[in-house]
């Protein structure tokens, strides 16, 4: 029977964080979800505020089924808030709310991250679907050009990770900007939405760091196939 090492030692541990990231941010939500505003404004309407603010008054605010589905599409650009966001008064709703609106002025304004993010996607998702299909094939026909151009494919995946941190961070940051700029909550208030956006944020970084760990494991099962040849 194989064991194979590389994944205890360099995938595990990441994904344990993505977990516990996950975790973190479900809890997180539930407990500020229970924190409502004073001026018990809801996710909708912080969105609302935020977009007309930016004069963003062509982007629809929809109702997605699902908690924590919350989006923001720019093919549509549409903000989509899920159930537990759209009309919840919390200071957690509000905070995801913010944040989705804070991605449709990033799109708006051309922020240079989320461009290169949404140039890249199609390449991504033909190089997720790629890579993995490559790099087996390339091993079992002991191929290694074959298994290191998967490698390139998922490597490709993992840039798309890497380029969501800075595009996320962003859109908390505007998300409590504008949140303080209009008074939407109270200085006691926002310390529960940005608590919910720094967790939020926690979960991106670690997708990464599984990404960056499995990049890690095949390159390193592929480069031990090519020394026993």
């Amino acid at each position: 029977m194989y064991f194979d090492i590389t994944y205890l030692i360099i995938v595990l541990p990441a994904m344990l964080l993505a977990m516990l990231a996950s975790a973190n941010v479900n809890s997180t939500f539930k407990k500020y979800s229970k924190v409502i505003s004073a001026r018990r404004m809801t996710g909708h309407d912080a969105a609302r505020r935020i977009l007309d603010a930016n004069g963003l008054h062509n982007v629809a605010i929809n109702r997605v089924a699902g908690d924590l589905t919350d989006h923001y599409d720019p093919r549509t650009n549409t903000v989509n808030l899920s159930n537990s966001v759209y009309d919840n008064p919390s200071v957690a709703a509000i905070g995801v709310a913010s944040h989705e609106a804070g991605h449709a002025v990033q799109h708006a304004v051309g922020y240079s991250p989320i461009k290169l993010r949404m140039a890249i996607i199609p390449v991504t998702q033909i190089a997720s679907k790629l890579a993995l299909p490559l790099v087996i094939l390339g091993i079992i026909l002991e191929f290694a050009g074959l298994a290191y151009v998967g490698c390139i494919f998922f490597a490709v995946a993992t840039f798309f990770q890497l380029v969501t941190l800075p595009v996320e961070f962003n859109a908390s940051r505007r998300a409590i900007e504008a949140i303080e700029g209009a008074g939407i909550l109270g200085s006691d208030e926002i310390q529960g939405s940005k608590k919910v956006l720094k967790a939020a944020a926690m979960t991106y970084v670690a997708a990464l760091a599984v990404s960056l760990a499995q990049l890690l494991r095949l390159l390193i099962l592929v480069g031990g196939g090519r020394r026993r040849d």
